[in-house]
């Protein structure tokens, strides 16, 4: 097979960042002066994707989607982080949409008891508010990124199939962080799940450490032949760890030579999955957009990453 006739067979390659409002982006990465409303237009001059993060924190607004729609070209993808409570994170009740916020109950520290009402209602809430995206063509897929308290010695993956169901619909991708569902027997009983949903599991580039928040490198496993999910989180096991902070969790700037890795670890993914979304999360300052800059460059999508702030002025 000649290498163009390869590249046709590949699955299509979606590179952008989690999320396109970070300080450090406004700080170094737009242009000076440019206005809040005009950043996503011009993200999406250089990105055909972003990943929602402001979602995670709040059901989204529909007026506020439509802004999206109409800030981008119509085939730029948005991938949606879904709400943290479906997550499993500890939610305070001020972050449920109002009509929820009245009928929930909460632990002692004012966090939400979930339950299955509440998990259906939020996520139907969730769903109206992203709706246009949808209807648009521009929705690539729900991120579950669950909390690293979601463990196989406290939860079991049957309790995410009611969640799994009401989502049957779109396309979704599962992000673990907790190390224990990738070991031994578990492993394989997650990936039986996830294929027994049509869910993809997110596969993660981060520190070379045996934690128990740190899911393993090069688990590329395809549990959904449509999607590939690929998170890049930086390789500093000190930050990530410790760090009390995103930003300082994922401060980590990729080298030309990792990137190069991350660009055959990408084709390879593209041999076995229709679409591959690349998603860098290494938010601190301005590294994520120069990273999957210089990672569109190095698969060929564009002909050069443009240079840093700090070069210019």
């Amino acid at each position: 097979m000649t290498a163009d006739a390869a590249a046709m067979e590949q699955g299509k390659i979606l590179v952008g960042t989690a999320s396109w409002s970070d300080p450090g982006f406004i700080e170094r990465w737009y242009p000076k002066g440019l206005p809040a409303g005009e950043r996503l237009p011009w993200y999406a001059q250089q990105f055909e994707m972003v990943e929602v993060n402001a979602t995670f924190y709040s059901v989204p607004d529909p007026r506020m989607v439509e802004r999206w729609c109409h800030s981008t070209p119509d085939d730029f993808v948005f991938n949606v982080k879904l709400h943290q409570l479906l997550s499993r994170h500890a939610t305070p009740a001020k972050l449920l949409p109002p009509a929820w916020q009245r009928e929930v109950e909460t632990d002692g520290k004012g966090k939400v008891r979930l339950t299955p009402e509440i998990e259906e209602g939020v996520a139907q809430a969730f769903l109206r508010g992203i709706e246009m995206l949808r209807a648009r063509g521009k929705l690539g897929a729900l991120l579950l990124q669950l909390s690293p308290a979601f463990s196989p010695r406290k939860h079991s993956l049957e309790e995410l199939q009611p969640l799994l169901e009401l989502l049957s619909g779109y396309r979704v991708a599962l992000e673990f962080r907790n190390r224990n569902w990738a070991e031994g027997e578990q492993l394989q009983a997650l990936l039986e799940f996830l294929h027994s949903h049509s869910a993809a599991l997110v596969s993660v580039d981060a520190p070379a450490e045996n934690h128990f928040t740190i899911m393993p490198s090069k688990l590329d496993e395809i549990t959904n032949p449509s999607l590939a999910y690929l998170r890049l989180h930086g390789r500093d096991a000190k930050a990530y760890t410790t760090g009390k902070t995103v930003a300082a969790r994922f401060n980590y700037d990729y080298t030309d030579e990792e990137i190069d890795e991350v660009a055959q670890r990408t084709r390879e993914l593209a041999q076995r999955a229709t679409e591959v979304h690349v998603v860098f999360n290494n938010n601190a300052l301005d590294y994520a957009p120069h990273a999957a800059l210089r990672l569109r460059k190095a698969l060929g999508q564009i002909a050069q990453a443009p240079p840093r702030q700090a070069q210019l002025f």
